[in-house]
């Protein structure tokens, strides 16, 4: 790389920097940008006298947009040296070591919000100041005073700055999107830009309204005499602070690494978006004798994790029809790793999606993939665009059956009941093990059954012959038989499992299990004035269940007379959780919903949230928010030890 491309490369990262604090509307990945700046970076150490000032390296990141007065941090925030991998964890250990030989580690998780820097004095929040260039940020205290879990009012007098994020839970920004994107406004990229366009809003109700959390993480101006941060840390959640989820002070390098490997493992369960594990020297001795570079203090690193998100390029969208008919698109996209998967295809919900995020074919984009979640496209980089893109038209034919579809605006569906894709879809869940669970009935085994046309409607399961699946690939008589004798064993279940297996749109499990105990084997002669009294049931949800017996009625009483489905009332006897409402929690030593069954016995309402209605929380080993959420509100707490002893 010559000066003049090292030029270059500092005014495109400067520009990708703008974009993502200050537009909150990143034009790069993180991944991206990560590489970025450190080709910059290797080039200024090759090359320190020809360093430029403006270089994003000189600075922690960040600007201060001009609706908010700027403010001074009363200790500079630093950012962090980022490290990659356990070598470079482990060469930054070797260097402290070289200062001193034994030390304690303080490890965090990193949360991915917006930094935030709290002032108190004589125990009251007088100032609240984003991050920004790490000396000058914005001053959003009113923002700030709306946030819960910010105390207005500490019981320590003396001035502090207490540092931390600003973040808001994957389940709140997955809300937040669905709102804006009912009222058509421009969806957050994840929930990291939500949190900080959140804080800032010029009208602090729309702040109030965004359920964001704040996690303090450290500590600027300070008169604490504790000698390590660990203790300093404890002072400040003991003030009324949340506290992260894990937290380990070690001196084994080896229980780092392992931290590291189950935060990776838990991030999905975890309600907050990490992107990484903060590693820190817990001596405040040691830190001060380390000190600190231009940029960061050498005395804490940012172990990030392997990138989620990646840049590739649309290749086509292609159509897949489900089993009630309804057509979703499907991205299929340039090959990318994304944390040791390959990932060549991603969801796009609907065409309306594409429409309002102006998806096109041959768009550069940015796909997510978090955990075993189908991995979907959360930006359009339009500006990379070249002339070259296609706009996506809206499909009038049937991919598969070529029959004409029905646009309803969000949703396009075949209403061919003969479609081989919606009459394969409906036999695979059918045989799922949530539906009448057919032990050996896979989807290769389902298409196999359909293309010989010897099951094109699920009651033909049940007139099966062993000699018919001998003539099939892959069929031995052993494993003829075992297919024929649990498609037997599925005769006689419960009806609440048999109406779920049918696959009706909108009703799932716990619909079902409603629609089984209201209405008995009589349950097709159900009208939607009783349907939608229901506890739970919309009209949206009526609608489609009085759909389904008006076309399905006949072959329904057809199939319930081969299969012959119990009705069963359940039995309720009066406890202690009788009409209340409890939670579930932790890992329990029983199966959740053998519990979960027992505790519906006993005439409890189980419930997955807590909220002041909740009337126990019940918990096992591992709980988390929802406990301490419990605790918080005041709601009765029960061990699992504790519920087996009340109810033997």
């Amino acid at each position: 790389m010559n000066h003049e491309e090292y030029l270059a490369k500092i005014d495109l990262a400067n520009a990708w920097a703008k974009a993502y604090y200050v537009d909150d509307a990143p034009l790069a990945s993180d991944e991206e940008y990560d590489r970025l700046y450190h080709e910059i970076l290797n080039y200024e150490q090759e090359n320190p006298l020809f360093a430029d000032e403006s270089s994003p390296t000189k600075r922690v990141g960040g600007m201060v947009l001009e609706g908010f007065n700027k403010a001074e941090h009363k200790a500079r925030m630093w950012s962090m040296e980022d490290v990659f991998d356990e070598s470079d964890l482990d060469a930054w250990i070797e260097r402290v070591k070289k200062v001193k030989e034994q030390f304690t580690f303080y490890c965090e998780p990193k949360f991915d919000g917006a930094s935030l820097n709290l002032i108190y004095e004589k125990g009251m929040l007088k100032q609240a100041i984003t991050r920004g260039d790490g000396s000058i940020g914005e001053d959003v205290t009113e923002n700030v005073k709306t946030i819960g879990s910010i105390p207005l009012r500490i019981s320590y007098q003396e001035p502090i700055e207490i540092r931390g994020e600003v973040v808001i839970k994957k389940a709140d920004f997955e809300k937040l999107n669905k709102e804006r994107l009912s009222l058509g406004e421009a969806l957050f990229a994840n929930p990291r830009n939500a949190a900080a366009g959140s804080l800032r809003q010029l009208d602090t109700s729309i702040t109030a309204k965004r359920k964001l959390m704040f996690y303090p993480w450290g500590i600027g101006s300070n008169s604490l005499t504790q000698s390590f941060l660990s203790q300093k840390m404890n002072f400040v959640y003991s003030l009324g602070f949340l506290q992260p989820p894990r937290i380990v002070v070690t001196q084994s390098v080896e229980d780092v690494h392992t931290l590291y490997a189950e935060l990776i493992a838990k991030r999905d369960e975890i309600e907050m978006m990490m992107d990484g594990m903060v590693v820190k020297i817990d001596d405040v001795s040691l830190q001060e004798e380390l000190g600190y570079t231009v940029k960061y203090p050498k005395w804490m690193v940012a172990f990030k994790f392997p990138a989620i998100e990646k840049v590739t390029k649309l290749k086509d969208i292609t159509l897949q029809v489900g089993r009630t008919g309804v057509v979703t698109p499907v991205a299929e996209v340039e090959a990318v790793n994304i944390e040791g998967v390959i990932v060549e295809r991603a969801t796009l919900h609907n065409f309306d999606e594409i429409e309002r995020k102006d998806i096109r074919i041959g768009d550069s984009v940015i796909i997510i993939r978090s955990g075993d979640v189908i991995p979907k496209i959360i930006k359009v980089l339009t500006e990379r665009r070249d002339g070259s893109e296609k706009v996506v038209e809206r499909p009038l034919i049937c991919p598969v059956c070529q029959s004409e579809l029905l646009d309803d605006g969000a949703l396009i569906k075949c209403q061919n009941l003969s479609c081989e894709a919606r009459v394969v879809g409906a036999m695979i869940h059918f045989a799922s093990k949530k539906a009448l669970n057919i032990d050996g009935l896979g989807d290769k085994i389902v298409e196999q059954l359909y293309a010989q046309k010897l099951v094109l409607h699920v009651k033909d399961l049940y007139t099966l012959h062993v000699d018919q699946l001998l003539a099939l690939e892959g069929f031995k008589v052993k494993k003829a038989e075992n297919l024929l004798a649990a498609i037997e064993q599925s005769k006689g279940v419960s009806l609440e499992k048999f109406i779920n297996a049918l696959g009706i749109e909108h009703i799932g499990e716990v619909a079902a299990k409603k629609i089984a105990r209201a209405f008995g084997l009589e349950w097709l002669e159900a009208s939607f004035d009783q349907i939608i009294a229901l506890e739970g049931f919309g009209e949206e949800m009526a609608k489609s269940l009085v759909e389904f017996i008006h076309v399905n009625k006949a072959e329904t009483y057809e199939l319930m007379a081969v299969i012959e489905p119990v009705a069963s009332k359940l039995e309720i006897t009066e406890s202690v959780f009788t009409g209340k409402t409890v939670v579930l929690t932790g890992s329990m030593s029983q199966p959740r919903d053998e519990i979960k069954v027992r505790l519906e016995k006993l005439g409890a309402k189980v419930s997955g949230s807590v909220s002041k209605k909740t009337d126990f929380v019940i918990y096992g080993e591992e709980a988390g928010s929802k406990l301490s959420k419990a605790i918080e509100l005041g709601v009765k707490t029960l061990s699992e030890s504790e519920l087996n002893g009340m109810v033997e």
